[in-house]
């Protein structure tokens, strides 16, 4: 999707506003929440353009709940997003990435909550790769009067009230939906302010790109090998090979691939059988945004993964998400050699080399 092109540009805020005032009765609290978000973000990616001189690369000495070294960035992020969603007092719940419980708000009757990786690709901060801010948004199902309880937490990805992401790259981008189309914004440093850049963007039906970690090959399922395989293999009649790109960073892969088309797969393997990515602020959000932008995304069975039962707010996931014929042509060899053994194990490759 190309940017959009106008006589007068808008701001986040007004096109934020002007969602709001199609629907009858809206109270304007999703959209404030929204604009929160986005003030987060600004403040952020004027750290992340920066960081190099202020000191705030690096490792800040701890660990998150993933068990992976937190940096300096990571928590600066995490504290400006709890700031932001604390502010206008309508979120409940906060469920971080950087923080091992739920975080309850100071404002117990907020009606939404929300699930955020304040700084997705993190491992990539030092060496100036492009990062980026995940968020999704639930309705509590509780009742406002009380205290917010787990269940308000384990909603399936369905249930999302909006979702997005906010890209630090050449330029930042904030993407999000909110049930009604894929709109993205880019931050006018100068000014301070997102302007309206690409407009109900939608995925290529079919894209010649691939994203995976093909280091991970020999661990993969046979359907997913084979997937592989057959993106590799030279047939111009159906516009193969397909072109592998890989940046190791969720947001800035899946950015391309939504704009260019094609695939992000991160699956399952056999040493992390259940993923690596986690399901509900990584896989559900980004899940969210492909649908509304005409993809689909769905787990290693060929199911929807926006369905998929949130027994833990931590939880893992594997994904295979963007444009619609790629991902049931996926599907399509998964569900073929479902039923064949992958490859060696691990104990037999280790004799192999010994």
């Amino acid at each position: 999707m190309s940017p959009q092109k106008q006589d007068r540009l808008i701001t986040l805020e007004e096109f934020i506003i002007q969602g709001q005032n199609r629907f009858r009765g809206a109270t304007g609290d999703l959209s404030q929440l929204l604009r929160d978000i986005g003030l987060a973000a600004k403040i952020i990616s004027r750290e992340v353009n920066k960081a190099g001189i202020t000191n705030i690369l690096g490792v800040a000495g701890s660990t998150n709940v993933q068990g992976e070294a937190v940096k300096k960035l990571d928590v600066f992020s995490n504290n400006q997003m709890l700031h932001a969603l604390a502010r206008s007092k309508i979120v409940s719940l906060v469920i971080s990435e950087e923080n091992e419980e739920m975080i309850r708000m100071q404002s117990s009757t907020g009606k939404y909550v929300v699930f955020m990786d304040p700084l997705d690709g993190s491992s990539n901060i030092d060496v100036n790769v492009s990062i980026g801010t995940i968020f999704g948004i639930y309705m509590r199902t509780s009742d406002n009067e009380d205290y917010p309880v787990d269940v308000d937490a384990l909603q399936p990805g369905s249930q999302q009230v909006a979702a997005g992401y906010v890209l630090y790259g050449s330029s930042t981008i904030m993407v999000y939906t909110t049930g009604m189309g894929v709109n993205g914004f880019t931050l006018d440093p100068s000014i301070g302010e997102f302007f309206l850049s690409h407009s109900d963007i939608k995925i290529p039906e079919f894209g010649s790109f691939y994203s995976i970690n093909e280091g991970n090959y020999s661990s993969w399922s046979p359907g997913l090998q084979k997937y592989i395989e057959y993106c590799k293999e030279n047939d111009k009649s159906t516009s193969r090979p397909y072109t592998s790109r890989y940046i190791g960073s969720m947001v800035a892969d899946v950015h391309r691939t939504l704009l260019k088309g094609g695939t992000f797969i991160y699956p399952e393997s056999r040493t992390k059988p259940n993923g690596k990515l986690r399901l509900m602020y990584e896989c559900n959000p980004m899940a969210f945004i492909i649908e509304q932008a005409g993809g689909m995304a769905i787990d290693k069975n060929g199911d929807r993964l926006m369905d998929r039962e949130v027994k833990q707010i931590h939880q893992r996931s594997e994904v295979y998400l963007g444009s619609r014929e790629n991902i049931l042509a996926c599907a399509d060899f998964m569900k073929k050699y479902k039923s064949q053994k992958s490859g060696p194990s691990e104990k037999k490759l280790e004799e192999a080399f010994h």
